[in-house]
């Protein structure tokens, strides 16, 4: 973004925006480019020293194994509150550009990735906490509270989540929760278009590449220096 539209966005004077770009230049959080500015890379390896993601490098076998076998888009993610932030992303060049990319947050209710991070949650205390109204992507997202508890429910008792059309028309989504030491700390999907129907083998490779997951994430606990690092805080 160049510093106009940077001092358009933020509603600050050209001089403001110009002494704070010069300060996050000397710390590296941001380059110069051409007439413009972009993000650092050192911003990049800031953020792979979160916590989360050595969740994700533990998932990238089965992730990208999924993707190879379904040629459908596969998601891992995490909750943040009512949000799901996407750690990972694997999708075929032609597919939907869709809503979704790594580091983007999307209403958990939306989303079968969402609902399956959601379900790890105390169902008897959360409806008082849900934002009310809950937010709606498309038409089809769930308004009602009540309604999505109950879809909670569900998922808790089966292992799968499931959303159509409810993040974006079109398409349609499973999803299985990553639970280690009985909390879910994560969340792996698989989204394909809404007028095909499902490989019914499709959900028995989700619920196997999350158990397996599962597996690595408590094995990581176990090695020196990761004992204190309690993967529901990722």
């Amino acid at each position: 973004m160049t510093l106009s539209e940077l001092a358009r966005a933020s509603q600050l004077p050209k001089s403001t925006v110009h002494r704070l770009l010069g300060r996050l230049i000397e710390l590296d959080a941001i380059e110069p480019q051409r007439d413009g500015y972009k993000i650092s890379l050192s911003m990049l390896q800031i953020a792979n020293n979160a916590p989360a993601i050595a969740m994700r490098d533990l998932a990238m076998p089965y992730l990208v194994a999924l993707h190879r076998w379904t040629s459908h888009t596969v998601h891992l993610a995490v909750l943040r509150k009512f949000d799901v932030v996407y750690l990972e992303k694997l999708a075929l060049p032609h597919a939907a550009i869709g809503l979704t990319s790594v580091g983007a947050r999307l209403p958990a209710n939306c989303t079968a990735i969402g609902k399956a991070l959601l379900a790890g949650e105390d169902l008897d205390d959360l409806s008082a906490f849900l934002p009310s109204p809950m937010p709606m992507l498309t038409p089809e997202s769930i308004r009602d509270i009540q309604v999505l508890i109950g879809q909670l429910r569900t998922v808790r008792e089966s292992g799968v989540a499931r959303e159509q059309n409810e993040a974006m028309l079109g398409v349609t989504c499973i999803a299985a929760p990553v639970i280690v030491q009985g909390f879910t700390v994560g969340a792996i999907s698989i989204a394909q278009s809404a007028n095909d129907p499902w490989n019914p083998k499709t959900e028995t490779a989700l619920r196997d590449a999350v158990a397996r997951l599962s597996r690595d994430a408590r094995d990581l606990l176990r090695t020196p220096g990761r004992a204190a690092w309690f993967m529901h805080e990722t």
